[in-house]
């Protein structure tokens, strides 16, 4: 069976027209109501002349053939219809990092040849900023907000688009081969567009596979009756869409018959203000990134301000949720259970871990269907207990590769054994009893003195100090060691901790060749709206002090 999101969203809404599909404050919109204004702009887009161009069997693996349309917004309704328009006019979405510059903007819009932008009227300036150069951007379409910003010339507002044309879907047919594109963080180096064809990424991570029993479902018609038979749990995005993983757990929901709830504060995260979404929506799961939003939302469970009995489950992915702060939320809301997701723009979920009371650790996981581990050479697969550490890989559904690079295309994407998979370059080892210890990025690790260290691993001692509010940890030249490890920290305010005793700390749990040799303290860290890393910050930092 060969899936296309239209075909299965169309199906979910002929079955549960009337189910919420997606909530926001006082915005409540069912699964008919999306199938028609994803309808109206996927017609406006055709209208426009955007679509596909040309057959997958006629292109390389890095190329597209298809119009490409930017979203650059923050959380909410637009977004989703933004996606499911794009892919039911047969044009490829791709998300758009709304903290970029005009440089970093511009060449990310270039990069993608994007024919289409879809933004907030907050980013009309930016937009305005670079427009003149990028020729090939024919179509904008603004999506009002409190900014007061006006339309910019040439642009139509999102609803007036939607009003424009009839409720019914343009004369063309989603083919599983049309592309899904994301782009990468560029937190250490350029983004990378990322191209998916459509099938690919459902079985992956649309909902289309059950990542813990490796069942792939085997027609639309089973989905359905899944979706159908699920009550409506309410599930709560919490990081931002122009996060893959964000993204695939909307597209899952969607899928399997859940309801996404945005926070009512989209351009920034309020801790208070989530916590009162959780209570007034009865939200039972909610998504986060790592400490940078853990924290201070326990602060805000902890206050007291709202009722979170609802709250279930906490699904952490895309950067390191530490065991203190799994340990914290636990102890907040009795029978609370917090899941670890592993994956990557050119992986899609990969593997899980679960914590709950009395059981709390990170670092290892178990592996979905199609996750291993790869030797370092790339001469073969790792058996589950091999001494020695690979590249964590993915083989099955994965990309056709990065827009507009063979290169890159043909080094992440290599063939092992006649097989091809996807090593977008993490460390792991896979342990006698099957689960895989992730060690980190490859590009992060730090040669100091001969010996590799892993970022992650060195983050994991120090954040747990119960004095540090965040960290990132780095590497800087050194003559000594070729490279010194030097962690970035930021405080809890109020709280004291000076070097010696971070590290010290650190050293109960890591080698002391793993010990940071400085500590550099920063009011906070920097992040992206994602809460990943910005090693690049870090670095900056780390070099700038003696």
């Amino acid at each position: 069976m060969a899936f296309t999101v239209p075909a299965v969203a169309d199906a979910i809404a002929a079955a549960i027209p009337d189910r919420p599909l997606l909530v926001q404050g006082d915005r409540v919109y069912t699964h008919a109501q999306v199938q028609e204004r994803s309808n109206r702009l996927a017609a406006y887009l055709h209208a426009q002349g955007l679509g596909c161009h040309t057959p997958r069997a006629q292109l390389a693996g890095h190329q597209t053939g298809q119009d490409l349309m930017g979203i650059y917004a923050h959380n909410g309704p637009e977004y989703v219809e933004g996606m499911l328009g794009a892919f039911r006019a047969r044009v490829a979405p791709f998300n758009v990092n709304y903290r970029y510059v005009k440089g970093e903007l511009q060449y990310l819009l270039a990069d993608a040849g994007a024919t289409a932008l879809l933004y907030h009227a907050e980013f009309a300036p930016r937009v305005a900023e670079i427009r003149a150069d990028l020729p090939q951007l024919r179509v904008l379409i603004q999506i009002a907000d409190a900014s007061g910003n006006e339309l910019l010339p040439g642009a139509v507002d999102y609803d007036d688009a939607l009003a424009s044309v009839a409720g019914n879907p343009p004369p063309v047919q989603a083919d599983p081969d049309d592309l899904y594109v994301l782009y990468t963080g560029g937190t250490t180096g350029m983004p990378k567009g990322v191209l998916w064809r459509q099938h690919d990424i459902f079985v992956a991570s649309f909902g289309g596979r059950d990542l813990y029993s490796g069942h792939t479902a085997e027609s639309v018609d089973e989905i359905v009756e899944k979706a159908r038979a699920n009550p409506g749990m309410k599930l709560m995005i919490l990081p931002p869409l122009m996060h893959g993983a964000a993204q695939w757990a909307v597209m899952t929901a969607l899928t399997t018959g859940q309801t996404v709830v945005f926070a009512e504060v989209a351009n920034r995260f309020d801790a208070d203000a989530v916590v009162a979404d959780i209570a007034r929506h009865q939200a039972a799961v909610i998504t986060v990134v790592g400490d940078a939003m853990v924290r201070p939302l326990a602060d805000a469970i902890e206050r007291g301000t709202a009722d979170v009995s609802s709250l279930n489950v906490v699904a952490n992915g895309g950067a390191l949720l530490t065991p203190t702060a799994k340990q914290r939320l636990i102890d907040l809301k009795p029978g609370l259970i917090v899941v670890d997701g592993v994956g990557s723009s050119e992986t899609g979920a990969q593997m899980t871990h679960m914590s709950a009371p009395g059981v709390v650790s990170t670092g290892t996981f178990k592996p979905g269907p199609d996750t291993c581990v790869v030797a370092e050479d790339f001469s073969r697969v790792l058996a589950a207990g091999h001494d020695g550490n690979g590249w964590l890989a993915q083989r099955g559904p994965v990309p056709l590769g990065y827009n507009g690079d063979p290169e890159k295309t043909a080094r992440t994407f290599p063939v092992v054994e006649g097989v091809r998979y996807a090593i977008p370059g993490d460390r792991a080892r896979h342990l006698a009893d099957g689960n895989i210890h992730l060690l980190g990025r490859d590009s992060v690790t730090i040669n100091s003195g001969g010996e590799k260290i892993f970022a992650e691993e060195v983050e994991t001692a120090v954040a747990s100090h119960p004095a540090v509010a965040d960290v990132v940890v780095t590497g800087r030249p050194s003559d000594r060691w070729g490279q010194e490890v030097v962690a970035v920290v930021a405080l809890i305010p109020g709280a004291h901790a000076d070097a010696e005793e971070l590290i010290a700390h650190a050293g109960t749990t890591l080698a002391r060749y793993k010990l940071p040799k400085a500590v550099v303290f920063r009011p906070a860290i920097e992040r992206s709206p994602a809460g990943k890393a910005d090693y690049r910050w870090a670095k900056e930092q780390a070099t700038a002090t003696p």
